[in-house]
């Protein structure tokens, strides 16, 4: 539906260009919720408007629905943009038109006949669950309502892709899941291709088919969002993971955690198939090492399990760098050492962890550590949601 051949858009600045989308090839297909996740000044807005053209590409080829946009006059972009809706974070409505004027508005610019537009907007209001608001104005909504709106106006014209421009970003989670469901919808029900852009992990693990994470206006990593999130590649996208799941201990969290647990501390992988979770129970029972759970998280992530497991061993050095190697041969396991002898996690999001300052100044306290996960409330792990960490006590300041 839509693909990306080299393209390039640049921006002038006093000190040179700037390249907000450099050198992406990539693609999207017919029928697919696509996400594009980055940080603030990534470049995935910019993106997106490549695709309707409202931010010509400087270079390279944007091709939509087999044609390429880059090489279109402004006559024929209008044409191309008939059929791909948008929606906003700022939902873009007109304050002084009603929810029905808003909607109607996008058909008499596209010169729907008068009769035809008033059957066009009831069916578009009862989609999106807006019948009974439709003599309403913005004013009067919520912002669920609002984007709503903003929704049944993008698909007023019927348009085969619709770009979701971080368009839960001004909402609170209860009705960002709710406006999910609905571009859910609008996809498995209408066909409609919808691109989202965004920089919260949840929102592309709970709708995206795909995904492709930007970084420095580059796509330094694609593909089904299980295998980006579950097996990141990229540095970047392993520190977007980790920032957005806080499965494994940050710097500072690991020094408190050393304090107060000197043996070997290993954090392990928890997988879609269960077999990690497993081979970590039968590595347990037939090395003569005990382990002790003392951080961690498990989510969801296209309705499979992801997450990790931390935890403290104690045994005999052998015994322990046997049990390692075992559970190293079916998942990932990483070895961040012991009090004595710590070693670093590469991929380690969060604060430094505040040292003593000299004798005689105290300095700022920092909380207390963390206990450990209480084993007894792992039946709770069949909730999608569960995270051991809500297990933990609450740091202390």
């Amino acid at each position: 539906m839509v693909s990306f051949r080299h393209a390039v858009k640049t921006f002038p600045a006093k000190s040179g260009e700037v390249r907000a989308v450099d050198d992406v090839t990539l693609d999207i297909r017919t029928g697919e919720i696509f996400g594009v996740i980055g940080y603030s000044g990534a470049g995935k807005s910019t993106l997106v408007r490549l695709i309707n053209a409202l931010e010509p590409a400087t270079a390279g080829e944007v091709i939509v629905d087999g044609q390429d946009v880059t090489a279109l006059p402004e006559r024929e972009l209008r044409r191309v943009r008939a059929g791909i809706g948008m929606i906003f974070q700022q939902f873009n409505l007109l304050s002084s038109r009603t929810v029905a004027g808003n909607v109607g508005y996008a058909l008499a610019v596209a010169g729907w006949p008068r009769e035809e537009r008033k059957d066009r907007i009831a069916e578009l209001l009862d989609f999106v669950g807006l019948a009974d608001k439709a003599r309403q104005y913005p004013s009067q909504l919520s912002g669920g309502q609002k984007q709503r709106v903003g929704i049944a106006r993008a698909l007023a014209t019927n348009p085969k892709i619709l770009l979701a421009d971080e368009a839960t970003s001004a909402l609170d989670p209860e009705t960002t899941q709710d406006v999910l469901d609905l571009l859910r919808r609008v996809n498995s029900e209408l066909g409609v291709t919808v691109v989202v852009i965004t920089h919260e992990m949840d929102v592309v693990k709970y709708a995206c088919d795909r995904v492709a994470v930007m970084e420095g206006g580059k796509v330094v990593e694609h593909g089904d969002v299980y295998s980006v999130f579950a097996r990141p590649e990229h540095r970047a996208t392993r520190r977007f993971v980790g920032t957005a799941l806080r499965d494994r201990p940050s710097p500072a969290a690991l020094e408190r955690l050393r304090h107060r647990h000197p043996g070997r501390i290993v954090t392990v992988a928890v997988r879609e198939d269960g077999a990690s979770s497993t081979d970590l129970t039968r590595a347990l029972r037939e090395h003569p090492v005990d382990g002790t759970i003392i951080y961690g998280g498990i989510v969801e992530i296209a309705e499979r399990p992801y997450g990790s497991l931390t935890l403290e061993l104690a045994g005999e050095d052998a015994a322990i760098a046997g049990f390692i190697t075992d559970l190293s041969s079916t998942t990932s396991v990483l070895d961040l050492g012991t009090a004595e002898h710590p070693l670093a996690d590469p991929d380690a999001v969060g604060p430094r962890a505040t040292t003593a300052s000299p004798e005689g100044d105290e300095g700022p306290s920092s909380p207390t550590l963390p206990q450990a996960v209480d084993t007894d409330r792992l039946a709770d792990a069949d909730s999608p949601t569960w995270n051991p960490f809500t297990h933990l006590r609450r740091w202390r300041r």
